[in-house]
């Protein structure tokens, strides 16, 4: 019997692609998004792409109530993906209440209903942000974190506490998946980051700014102590990053979990400045455009990229997509969605 999985924030840039990879590993799927970044739009690809069609609940999760309708019409989910939460570093600044009470209480309400129908698996969204700004790079699991450099990443550490805590003496298994920075689309061109709010991440930004739809774009901050003096990251393409969460139930739910929470890094294992993927989107696609220097922006940090041999060794998972293809993919997605040839 295929085991049925709920993804909470499904219609999402990470969900839906999670989603694509989870049918076509023989997982049943059950979404629920709020709609707060994400339209329905996603579900349509995902039966285009895989055949299937989705089921769908447009429910907050910070709502104990809607989410329990969902396990009561699908009593037997025996895993749960947990995607659902507000990302944006810069506005979990300026908003920090609001992202402690939707982060933290979709995750304590999932986590709650998750104990009542007895799920076996619980994947949660962490981010490489746990780190904080880490005194050495690259950071493997056991890495000290420090201070979080913003609400939004202090959320994903408190996370990790509540779902550690939870299930340390339960039945259920959890893996803690933290990303680096996802980014590029399906290689169908058929989908990838369509947020609602104006993206605040890179390579979103590049592409919208190469194809017309904003004047210039700003890199945040050039005089960091890095080789160029922009900020350095790990990006990783979102279907490797997808792929990842397959991998970790499956681990769950073939008994080679012994203990009750494993910490995996999902990077790919490499760290290129802000200066240095604009170069290499320019290069990948032949488009120049114009960007300013501006100054630093609250809730960065400095250089941040991961050793994921852990997750090569224990889950069999490691990047198959080059920043390249992050590039050309991002940028088939965009030309698609903006009607472009």
């Amino acid at each position: 019997m295929k085991h049925k999985i709920l993804v909470t924030g499904g219609t999402g840039y990470i969900g839906s692609h999670t989603i694509v990879d989870l049918i076509e590993h023989d997982y049943a799927v059950v979404c629920v998004d709020n709609g707060s970044n994400s339209d329905t739009s996603p579900l349509k690809t995902i039966k285009e792409l895989t055949g299937v069609e989705v089921p769908y609940y447009n429910f907050d999760l910070c709502n104990l109530q809607s989410g329990e309708t969902i396990f009561q019409d699908h009593p037997d989910i025996s895993g749960i993906i947990h995607f659902a939460a507000l990302k944006a570093v810069g506005e979990s600044v300026e908003k920090p209440l609001l992202y402690y009470k939707n982060n933290l209480e979709s995750l304590i309400n999932t986590l709650t209903l998750a104990l009542k129908y007895h799920v076996k698996g619980f994947i949660f969204s962490s981010s490489c942000t746990v780190y904080g700004d880490a005194t050495t790079v690259p950071v493997d699991e056991e890495t000290p974190w420090q201070a979080a450099a913003s609400p939004y990443g202090r959320t994903k550490q408190i996370g990790e506490n509540i779902v550690e805590d939870t299930l340390r003496n339960t039945e259920m298994k959890g893996v803690l998946l933290r990303y680096f920075n996802p980014a590029g689309a399906h290689p169908s061109g058929k989908m990838g980051e369509s947020s609602v709010n104006p993206p605040q991440n890179l390579v979103p930004v590049i592409t919208e700014t190469a194809i017309g739809k904003r004047q210039q774009m700003t890199v945040y901050g050039t005089d960091y102590p890095t080789r160029d003096g922009s900020c350095i990251r790990d990006y990783i393409h979102v279907m490797d990053l997808a792929r990842a969460h397959t991998l970790a139930l499956q681990y769950i739910f073939e008994g080679h979990q012994k203990i009750s929470c494993e910490v995996f890094n999902v990077g790919i294992g490499n760290g290129l400045s802000v200066l240095e993927i604009i170069e290499a989107f320019e290069s990948e696609t032949g488009v120049r455009f114009d960007y300013v220097k501006g100054d630093r922006r609250p809730g960065d940090v400095v250089s941040i990229y991961s050793d994921y041999s852990k997750a090569k060794k224990v889950l069999g998972w490691e990047p198959r997509y080059s920043v390249g293809d992050i590039m050309s993919t991002a940028w088939l997605w965009e030309k698609n969605r903006s009607k472009v040839k």
